[in-house]
C-alpha cells in the first residue's frame, strides 16, 4: 500500500489514550490488514505505531495522546507521511523489555506497584504492540494511580529461539520491536522517583555514581588545586557515594555546608562553579550575594526561600531518594555579616543570616542540599553559620606553590602548544618560578599580556593599523614576550611589596664597617632561624639607632635577603590621615594576610611615628600601640612562618610603653664614629678624586666623627653640585657647622 499523507490531531477519548495507538478512522485504513504504520515529520524523522480505529474520528487525521506527541514532537496540524510498517520476525521480536516507571503526575503516595501484577497487565493489554527505545507511554494500572513508562531496553529473539530450532548467540537488542504475548517484561523506577515497586518483575537499576566519571582538572580550567578537592570531597562528598539505606542505618547526616575563603583571583569562583560538573547532579543554582538584598519589607528573606524551594518540595516526595540540589553563594559575606554588626534600625542583614540558618539547620533542615560560600572576608561572617552543621567545611583556597602554577601555566598555555603558537625557548617551569605569589587570575592574565605582545609585533607601525597578512602563520608568543609581561604588565596584587622596598635601598648600600656587618651577619641568623621547621613559628627584630643611621635600609635588605614570598612594608607614610581605628585595621590586615602565606616577612618602620608618638605632651595612640604588643607577640598558624623587623629612632620610649621585650631580638644600628668608617664610604660612591680622598683623610685624623650614614649621604649628594675647587672644603665645612665632626 503506497504512503498516504495524514494530519496530526489529538486522542478522541482517554481511554483511547492509554491504548497509547495511533488513532484513525476506519475507512481510512483496512486494519485487517494494515496493524502498523510509519510516519514520517517534515524534517525526515520516522516512527512507529500501532494502529487502532475509532468510528466517526475525522478522515484524514490520526490522533496520538500527549506523551506520544511530546516524544515524537508532534504539532496538532501537522502533516505526516504515513505508509504501512512490517516487522522482521528475526530481528524486531521482542523476547524482553526493560521499562522505566514515573508517575504521570506530581504525586505522593507510597502505595506499593506489585510489578509480577503490572507485566502480566502490560502483555494482555500491549501484545503485538509495536514499541520504540525511548518511547513514553501513559500507563492506567487497574485504575490506580496513572503511570508514565519510558521504553529503555529491548531484547530480541531470533526465528530460532521462537521454533526452538537454536539458541541464540547471545544478548541481542533492537531500537524498534513488536511485543509478544509470552515477551517478558521488567519494570525499574526512574532515578528520584517516589513510585515503589515490589516484586519479581523489579529490575535492579543500577545507582548513579554521584561523581561525573568524566571530570579532570585540565578540562575543568583548574590548577594547583588538587588537595583542596581531596578534602572538599572526602568532607561532603564521600557520604553521598553509599546507597541511602546505608546511610539512613548510621543515622548519618550529609555535610551541607562548604565554605571557600582567600585572596582575590586564588579560584574559588572556578571552583565552586565546576563542582556542578564534577557531580552528576542538578545545574547548581549561583547567586551573588548582593543579589539577595531586597530594598521592600521581607523580600530579601522570600529570596532565600526561594531558592531552596525546590529541595523542600523534592525532600518532602520523595525523601532520602531525593537528588542532590547545590546553591552557590558568592561574596556571601555581602548578607551573612555578623548580625548586629549592621548599623540601622531595619536589620534587614540579621533576619537574611536568620532564615539561611533555618534553612541549612533548622527544625525543618534538609538532607538533599549543599550549600557552597566563597569570600575572601571570612571574618565578616556571622559566626553560627560557620559550626558543624551549616558551613562545617571551610577550606582556605590560597595562592599556589610552584606546583600548582605550573599546572595552571599548562592550562593556559594548553591550545597555544596544541597549534603550534608557542615558541620553544619558553620554559613553562621557569614562568612557574617567576610568577611567585601570582594568583590563577593573574597567571591567566599574565598569559594574556604575552599574547597581546606577540600580536603587537605583526602590527605594522603607520598612521593606520595594519595587519600583516601572515600573521596568523607568523605569531609565536616567545619567552620575550612573557618577560616583558612579567616586567611591565602584571604585577602580584597579593605578597611581595618589592617596588616599595626596593626604593627603600635605591641609593644603594655600604657595609661601612665593622657594625654594618655584624648586623647583616646577625640577620642572616634570624632568617634562618624564621626559616627552620623546627624554631618557633614568629621571630621579631627591633632594629634601633640614632636618626638617619640607616636602619630602614638595613631592615628592606634583610627582608629582601629572606626570599620569603610574602614580603610587605608597613610604613606611616601609607597611613598619613588614617583614624586610630583605620590604622589598626590596617596593621592587622597585613599581618593576617602574612599568615596566609607559608615563609612571610613583614617590615615595620619608624614604629614610634605608627604609634603617633609626639616628644613635646608626650602624646601617642594607645589604641595602635595595644594592637601592635597583641601581633607582635601572636604566634602564626601551625605550619606558618612569620619574620618581623621593626625599625625606631626612640628605644627608650618603646621601653617605656613595653613593646622592646615583645621583640625576640633587638639590635642596635650606629652612626658612623670614626675616619675609617668615613672614608670607607667616600670610597664607595665615587665622589671624590684620590687627591681629595687623600686631603680629606687627613682632615679627620684623629678627629671625633659621629654622622648617620644617610645624612652622610646626602651630604656627598650636596658636594657633587659643588665645583672641584671648593668640594672638600665645602664637604668639611658642611660636616662641622652639624656637628658630625669634631672642629679643630
Amino acid at each position: 500500500m503506497a504512503s498516504q499523507v495524514f494530519k496530526a490531531a489529538k486522542c478522541p477519548t482517554e481511554d483511547l489514550s492509554f491504548s497509547n495507538c495511533a488513532i484513525v478512522n476506519e475507512n481510512d485504513f483496512p486494519l485487517d490488514k494494515v496493524r502498523h504504520v510509519e510516519i514520517t515529520t517534515a524534517t525526515n524523522r520516522k516512527f512507529v505505531f500501532t494502529l487502532k480505529g475509532y468510528k466517526g474520528y475525522p478522515s484524514g487525521q490520526i490522533g496520538f495522546n500527549l506523551p506520544m506527541r511530546k516524544w515524537a514532537e508532534l504539532s496538532i496540524g501537522q502533516t505526516l507521511d504515513v505508509r504501512p510498517y512490517t516487522f522482521d520476525p528475526n530481528v524486531q521480536y521482542i523476547a524482553k523489555i526493560t521499562l522505566e516507571v514515573d508517575f504521570l503526575e506530581r504525586k505522593t503516595t507510597i502505595e506499593p506497584y506489585d510489578t509480577d501484577k503490572m507485566a502480566a497487565d502490560f502483555l494482555s493489554s500491549f501484545a503485538k504492540q509495536a514499541f520504540t527505545v525511548g518511547q513514553t507511554l501513559a500507563y492506567n494500572f487497574r485504575d490506580m494511580k496513572y503511570l508514565k513508562l519510558i521504553v529503555k531496553e529491548m531484547e530480541v529473539a531470533s526465528i530460532e529461539q521462537i521454533t526452538g530450532n537454536g539458541k541464540s548467540a547471545g544478548k541481542r537488542t533492537t531500537t524498534v520491536g513488536l511485543l509478544l504475548p509470552d515477551s517478558m517484561v521488567m519494570f525499574e523506577k526512574v532515578e528520584g522517583s517516589a513510585v515503589n515497586l515490589v516484586g519479581q518483575a523489579k529490575g535492579k537499576t543500577a545507582r548513579q555514581s554521584i561523581i561525573n566519571p568524566d571530570w579532570d582538572f585540565q578540562k575543568m580550567g583548574i590548577g594547583g588545586l588538587d588537595n583542596e578537592f581531596n578534602a572538599i570531597f572526602r568532607r561532603a562528598f564521600a557520604s553521598r557515594v553509599f546507597p541511602p539505606e546505608f546511610v539512613q542505618q548510621l543515622g548519618l547526616k550529609h555535610v551541607r555546608g562548604i565554605l571557600l575563603f582567600g585572596p582575590p583571583g586564588t579560584g574559588k569562583t572556578l571552583m565552586a562553579r565546576q563542582i556542578g560538573q564534577m557531580l552528576n547532579a542538578r545545574e547548581p543554582k549561583i547567586v551573588n550575594g548582593p543579589q539577595i538584598l531586597d530594598k521592600y519589607v521581607g523580600e530579601s528573606e522570600a529570596n532565600i526561600r526561594r531558592l531552596f524551594a525546590d529541595a523542600e518540595e523534592e525532600e518532602k516526595r520523595l525523601g532520602p531518594n531525593s537528588g542532590l540540589h547545590i546553591i552557590i553563594f558568592d561574596e556571601i559575606d555581602a548578607i551573612c555579616k555578623a548580625r548586629g554588626s549592621v548599623a540601622g534600625s531595619s536589620a534587614v542583614h540579621d533576619t537574611v543570616v536568620n532564615q539561611l540558618l533555618a534553612k541549612i539547620d533548622g527544625v525543618e533542615s534538609l538532607n538533599n542540599i549543599l550549600v557552597i560560600g566563597m569570600t575572601n572576608r571570612k571574618d565578616m561572617i556571622d559566626e553560627a553559620l560557620l559550626r558543624p552543621g551549616r558551613l562545617e567545611v571551610q577550606m582556605e583556597i590560597g595562592l599556589p606553590d610552584e606546583k600548582g602554577r605550573l599546572q595552571i601555566i599548562n592550562i593556559h598555555t594548553c591550545r597555544m602548544k596544541a597549534h603550534n603558537k608557542m615558541a620553544q625557548d619558553v620554559d613553562l617551569e621557569e614562568l612557574a618560578t617567576l610568577t611567585k605569589n601570582f594568583s590563577g587570575a593573574e597567571i591567566e592574565g599574565l598569559v594574556r599580556a604575552a599574547q597581546s605582545t606577540a600580536m603587537n609585533r605583526l602590527i605594522k607601525a603607520s598612521s593606520k593599523v595594519e595587519i600583516d597578512p601572515e600573521a596568523t602563520e607568523k605569531i609565536k608568543v616567545t619567552r620575550a614576550d612573557f618577560m616583558h609581561a612579567l616586567e611591565y604588565d602584571i604585577k602580584p596584587a597579593f605578597g611581595t611589596s618589592a617596588e616599595q622596598i626596593e626604593r627603600l635601598i635605591s641609593q644603594g648600600f655600604i657595609t661601612w664597617g665593622p657594625p654594618v656587618a655584624d648586623i647583616m651577619e646577625d640577620g642572616e641568623l634570624l632568617i634562618q632561624q624564621a626559616r627552620c621547621p623546627d624554631t618557633r613559628g614568629l621571630v621579631s627584630v627591633l632594629l634601633e639607632g640614632p636618626p638617619n643611621s640607616g636602619k630602614t635600609t638595613l631592615g628592606a635588605k634583610l627582608a629582601l635577603k629572606s626570599d620569603f614570598p610574602f614580603v610587605k612594608l608597613c610604613s606611616p607614610e601609607d597611613m598619613v590621615g588614617y583614624t586610630e581605628t583605620a590604622k589598626c585595621q590596617m596593621i592587622k590586615k597585613i599581618f593576617d594576610d602574612a599568615y596566609k602565606s607559608h615563609f612571610s616577612c613583614i617590615l615595620v618602620d619608624s614604629i614610634e611615628r605608627l604609634l603617633d608618638y609626639g616628644a613635646i605632651g608626650p602624646r601617642y595612640s594607645n589604641l595602635v600601640l595595644q594592637a601592635l604588643l597583641v601581633l607582635l607577640k601572636k604566634e602564626p598558624p601551625k605550619g606558618r612562618k612569620l619574620l618581623v623587623i621593626c625599625t625606631s629612632s626612640r628605644r627608650q620610649v618603646l621601653e617605656e610603653m613595653e613593646l622592646v621585650s615583645a621583640f625576640t631580638t633587638v639590635l642596635r644600628v650606629p652612626n658612623l664614629s670614626s675616619p675609617e668608617h668615613l672614608m670607607t664610604v667616600l670610597e664607595e660612591t665615587d665622589c671624590f678624586r684620590k687627591e681629595e680622598l687623600a686631603k680629606i683623610a687627613r682632615k679627620t685624623e684623629g678627629r671625633r666623627i659621629w654622622v648617620g650614614i644617610k645624612k652622610l649621604l646626602a651630604y656627598i649628594d650636596l658636594a657633587r653640585q659643588t665645583d672641584m675647587e671648593h668640594r672638600v672644603i665645602k664637604f668639611l665645612s658642611k660636616l662641622e657647622d652639624e656637628n658630625c665632626l669634631e672642629g679643630i
